[in-house]
């Protein structure tokens, strides 16, 4: 008796509840290839119940790299299998605009009134447009921070506006203003006129806390360049209570420039080590935690990896999710990956990105790719 070779589909045994858990843990570019495999498969996929599964399924972060050109195309790297995907942003977007990432919604500040806001999946391509922030119209510094809970899909936004007194360069007025996605309405919770500090462009939120960095004026206190600043988000009262510098946390050493990120609702911070008397030439990069008000040094990142980038800027691009960090320098399109579980520093694979005169510049944002999440 001849026998016969029979291909069974995997499909035609499982259920469609264990089909769709199996796909929703495949990369997400793996599952936009899979919708094209069959008419069953794609109807699983593009399915509302689908996208619900599949956005609670946490992926390796990606970072998006784009160019100081005026449009706003890219490409997102994927660490899991090391490619880089070609991905356009909205149209209205440039690399000079503020951005703030968390948990698959990227929120975007433009960069000259600092009055326009969206919210956006990179995945999905579904954007929201949020209504005009209070306070300063044109503030001389801002920072912009996200923060998305997986559960609800509920998000808060935090900018911080800082701008001098007039004809007092010692005097800052600062201000936090907070959006709530439920509640769709911003609120100023916090005004203070600080004397020798003023707020820079880097924040971020962990576990309800916003956190953001100053940095002294002449007649600055302390005796250091830098610092951080700790605001409990649930006061959502916009009377003052206390002066913010009473949370002040001294930053580990002098840098040139420091970069915040939320790795798994605990603080990090990247910095370019700087001289006392030079704090603009960059000597090298390190990584720091924050546990409770004290510093945690957690990498160094060795000379033959710094000296890689050629030559590096006193300041540079760095964020991160989860438990990856990446590094860019403004210069070029070099990136740099570290891991925090494997304390291990890994190039990525090329960028397409490439320069093409010896000015432009480079920029870029991690944000986790996923598809259930929409704004």
């Amino acid at each position: 008796m001849k026998e016969m070779n029979t291909m069974v589909s995997m499909d035609s045994f499982l259920p469609d509840e264990l089909l769709e858990q199996i796909l929703s843990y495949l990369p997400i570019s793996s599952i936009f290839r899979a919708g094209s495999v069959c008419k069953k498969w794609h109807v699983i996929i593009t399915s509302k119940r689908f996208r619900l599964i599949v956005a609670h399924v946490t992926q390796q972060s990606w970072y998006y790299m784009f160019t100081s050109m005026e449009d706003s195309v890219g490409y997102a790297y994927d660490p899991m299998l090391r490619k880089w995907y070609g991905i356009d942003l909205p149209s209205f977007v440039t690399s000079n605009w503020f951005i703030a990432s968390s948990c698959g919604l990227v929120c975007f500040m433009n960069n000259d009134s600092r009055s326009e806001l969206h919210v956006y999946n990179p995945i999905s391509k579904s954007c929201r447009s949020l209504i005009e922030p209070p306070g300063l119209k044109l503030s001389d510094y801002s920072a912009l921070a996200i923060s998305v809970d997986p559960t609800s899909q509920a998000y808060t936004i935090a900018v911080v506006k800082s701008k001098q007194i007039p004809d007092n360069f010692h005097q800052w007025d600062l201000s936090i203003h907070v959006y709530d996605s439920e509640t769709m309405r911003w609120v100023t919770s916090f005004t203070e006129v600080l004397n020798g500090w003023r707020a820079g462009d880097a924040s971020m939120i962990c576990n309800g806390v916003l956190y953001f960095l100053i940095y002294a004026t002449a007649g600055g206190t302390f005796g250091s360049r830098h610092g951080l600043i700790r605001y409990n988000l649930s006061r959502r009262s916009s009377l003052r209570e206390s002066s913010l510098l009473r949370s002040f946390i001294p930053v580990p050493c002098y840098l040139t420039c420091g970069r915040l990120m939320n790795l798994k609702e605990r603080l990090v911070m990247v910095g370019g080590l700087g001289k006392q008397d030079r704090s603009d030439i960059i000597k090298g990069i390190r990584i720091w935690i924050l546990n409770e008000t004290e510093w945690q040094e957690i990498a160094r990142m060795p000379q033959k990896f710094f000296q890689g980038f050629g030559e590096f800027d006193d300041v540079f691009a760095s964020s991160g999710t989860d438990d990856l960090v990446y590094i860019q320098s403004y210069g070029g399109p070099a990136l740099l990956v570290f891991d925090m579980n494997q304390k291990q520093w890994k190039w990525s694979q090329k960028c397409p990105v490439t320069k093409r005169f010896p000015l432009q510049l480079f920029s870029g944002f991690c944000f986790d790719p996923r598809l259930g999440i929409d704004p």
